[in-house]
């Protein structure tokens, strides 16, 4: 076995080679940064070695670092045009950040080269069938200024007495999207989506004339039935209006057994959490008084059992233990159902026990890459999609304490001067940019070197210690808080102890192996204080379960 040591003493050639065996152990031991560092020593020695920068990129894609993988894959191509592994990484980042055309460029570049290789093809027809889906949903959606609030059509009092809300139901998606492959079989892809776009108007038209006069009486808030929930239901009920914590308790055990809450009641959390958060501003100011403390957790990524163990260790969300959770709530660990409509029942059951940021995967395009679509079509159905994307867009994208601590999810921005007031005047109620401020907030990471730099990620930046440093002194605060990466121990401290990460999801889709991290502030000093937890077993159900089959296939 090879070691740096050894390697001193090689030719160039021979010692990139060793070092790249070092760093493949590292990637199989899931030590991706290390693998990373490894890789760029081997191609300081040979960087014309195309492989290096594909391995490279492979270690970057699983750290979620897109941007970085498509930069490296595409200097392996360069290096050897032939090389079909350099487009084969190349085109799982792009996958990766939803960019499927892109993608699909490279995959038929793969096949290309290696026409005889049977997991070519197959991510080729995978890839084709997500363009193909993507350019039928692009045909039949209504423009932005034609789109009508689906929570505003929404009375959750009359569930189970009127048609399913989903003007597009799951059986007439499944036979368009059947309709669509056969129609560009037999006529090509423009003429068969200008047909399925025709036949798809027409259906919503007759369902919006057949239905109207029916959902105008029945399936809207002006009139609330209150109609009660089926006898033969044994979950967590809701009495009246009112979310309790004996309710919440309940349903956090039945969500432990496995089973889920009515409809009924998974409308009356989500609504009621959608009117608190819509009167939010988009910066909101928590006050921690004297002698009272604060907890602040990171990503926990649709890991349930282990946000069980969170309130284990630190207690249930409380108005005298409140929390805030900033950001990527869902996505990835298929128990993100259960993650948010628990969040969302504290939220409802007392505003100020529970407070909540929005981070990149609390998005339609993350969601439905990476399983919460999936999960929520699978659990509930098509019409919470919809109202959890609505929701989600309500969420504030940062929160201060006591005028201190600053808490965003991904961190700061592209310019100096940006101060708090800029951040309260940001309209958040839509899906995130690919550049500006709200982007920045959710997408941004701290680099080592000062100055700023393009983001690993591929959306957003890098920035230094002394962007930190200005942002702290323009807005007289101590600290930056973020999350939005996975660390070996739940957190790091960087930029002179100004910025502190935090990451609440451990042993990340259950291979990093990384600890769980969340900060507590006492208030009036609201020094940090970081406790480090341990993954939890949970249920037999793999992370990415619910996610979309091509990206399982790299996963």
């Amino acid at each position: 076995m090879p070691t740096m040591e050894t390697t001193a003493n090689s030719n160039p050639t021979q010692a990139a080679e060793e070092i790249k065996v070092l760093a493949n152990d590292a990637f199989k031991a899931h030590k991706y940064s290390q693998a990373i560092d490894l890789y760029g020593k081997a191609i300081e020695l040979s960087g014309e070695n195309a492989v290096y920068w594909a391995n490279r990129a492979f270690a970057h894609t699983k750290l979620e670092e897109y941007g970085s993988a498509i930069q490296d894959a595409t200097k392996a191509v360069e290096i050897d045009p032939r090389y079909s592994k350099g487009y084969y990484r190349r085109g799982a980042a792009y996958l990766a950040m939803g960019k499927f055309k892109d993608a699909l460029k490279d995959f038929q570049q793969v096949k290309k080269i290696s026409p005889n290789d049977p997991d070519a093809t197959k991510k080729l027809r995978e890839c084709e069938k997500a363009v193909m889906k993507l350019k039928f949903e692009e045909a039949i959606a209504l423009p932005v200024t034609e789109r009508r609030s689906i929570a505003d059509s929404i009375d959750y009092h009359t569930i189970g007495t009127h048609p399913d809300s989903s003007l597009f139901s799951p059986q007439v998606a499944a036979v368009a999207v059947v309709l669509l492959a056969v129609l560009v079989v037999m006529m090509g892809t423009q003429a068969a989506t200008v047909v399925a776009t025709a036949a798809i108007a027409s259906y919503l038209l007759f369902r919006r004339t057949w239905w109207g006069g029916y959902m105008g009486n029945i399936f809207t808030k002006s009139r609330a039935l209150n109609l009660d929930v089926e006898s033969q239901y044994t979950g967590a009920r809701i009495e009246g209006d009112v979310v309790t914590l004996e309710f919440v308790k309940n349903m956090m055990e039945d969500f432990k057994a496995r089973k889920c809450i009515h409809k009924r009641y998974a409308f009356q959390i989500v609504l009621q959490t959608r009117d608190m958060l819509r009167a939010l501003p988009s910066l909101v100011d928590i006050n921690v008084p004297n002698g009272k403390h604060f907890t602040v957790c990171g990503d926990v990524h649709g890991q349930f059992y282990d946000l069980m163990n969170i309130f284990e260790l630190n207690g249930l969300p409380s108005d005298e233990n409140p929390y805030l959770f900033n950001g990527d709530f869902v996505d990835r660990g298929s128990f993100s159902l259960e993650v948010i409509l628990t969040l969302f029942a504290f939220k409802c059951m007392s505003p100020s026990a529970i407070h909540l940021a929005r981070g990149n995967h609390e998005s339609k395009s993350m969601n439905k890459i990476y399983g919460f679509e999936g999960e929520v079509k699978s659990k509930l159905n098509d019409t919470f999609v919809e109202l959890f994307a609505e929701v989600f867009c309500c969420l504030p994208l940062a929160h201060v304490l006591n005028g201190k601590v600053f808490v965003v999810h991904g961190g700061l921005f592209s310019v100096d001067g940006v101060k708090l007031s800029d951040i309260r005047k940001i309209d958040r109620f839509c899906e995130p940019p690919e550049e500006g401020l709200m982007c920045e907030l959710l997408w941004s990471d701290p680099q080592p070197q000062p100055g700023r730099g393009p983001s690993k990620r591929g959306v957003g930046l890098s920035f230094g210690g002394d962007v930190t440093k200005r942002f702290l002194q323009e807005n007289n605060l101590d600290l930056v808080v973020r999350s939005h990466e996975v660390k070996d121990e739940g957190y790091e401290v960087d930029h002179d102890g100004k910025l502190i990460t935090v990451f609440s999801a451990p042993n990340y889709c259950d291979q990093m192996g990384n600890k769980g991290a969340y900060i507590r502030f006492e208030a009036p000093d609201m020094k940090p204080k970081i406790v480090t937890f341990a993954a939890v077993p949970h249920p037999d159900v793999k992370p990415m379960a619910y996610a979309n089959n091509f990206l399982r296939m790299f996963s």
